[in-house]
């Protein structure tokens, strides 16, 4: 499948504005891409052929869609609850995502824990490679030029941007991902959440905290 490349501004200020001063996007009404007209041909031609059906690979498409950060935030808040699931995600984060029913396919998935000291915050630099099968879809900003560029080089002004000012105590690594290899990022668990139950501490995870450009919310 082609990497996907999209060109924003900075994080926060992707979709531009209107003459109005509203948010807008540019219309992407233009020619088909050189891809996208070779994943239609193989398309019609797999099904012309009897490889697949329509509805399977409308089926396919459904299952992508349905993934999302609560998949994610369910793995993180398993492992703030259990040394041992913990320990294996932090081993093998494809295997111990599998455990609990996600379907992580052939990629090799990375779980890289924040310490007290040390924070971790996960880009692609080639292009838009992110742990979909756990996360779904990438943010707009994770996939912009700024964000790919910036980041290995001024990762504690871009976290700035985000909001999230660490002390200049806190050591900050960057992971950059392929094709072959993601990263979820393993935050730490918030502190006063001792009495919460798997389900509630799964709602205290954002789907940035499993980035690295936030952390998880704090209980109310």
């Amino acid at each position: 499948m082609p990497h996907d490349h999209h060109d924003h501004g900075t994080p926060h200020s992707h979709e531009g504005m209107s003459p109005s001063g509203h948010p807008y996007r540019a219309d992407n009404d233009t020619a088909l891409t050189y891809w996208q007209v070779m994943e239609i041909a193989m398309r019609e031609l797999l099904i012309e052929k009897g490889v697949t059906t329509s509805a399977e690979v409308q089926a396919q498409i459904d299952v992508m869609d349905s993934r999302s950060p609560a998949n994610g935030a369910a793995v993180i808040a398993r492992a703030w609850t259990d040394p041992d699931f913990r320990q294996r995600l932090l081993e093998n984060a494809s295997d111990a995502s599998r455990e609990m029913g996600f379907d992580i396919g052939p990629l090799q998935l990375i779980a890289v824990e924040n310490t007290a000291d040390t924070h971790n915050v996960i880009v692609c630099t080639l292009c838009s490679c992110y742990p979909r099968n756990l996360l779904g879809l990438p943010p707009d900003w994770y996939k912009s030029r700024a964000y790919r560029s910036r980041l290995v080089k001024t990762p504690r002004a871009v976290l700035g941007e985000f909001g999230l000012n660490l002390p200049d105590s806190t050591t900050i690594r960057v992971h950059d991902s392929t094709a072959d290899m993601r990263y979820i990022v393993l935050p730490a668990r918030p502190a006063g959440t001792d009495d919460l139950t798997e389900e509630q501490l799964a709602r205290l995870v954002t789907r940035d905290s499993m980035i690295g450009t936030g952390l998880p919310r704090t209980p109310e």
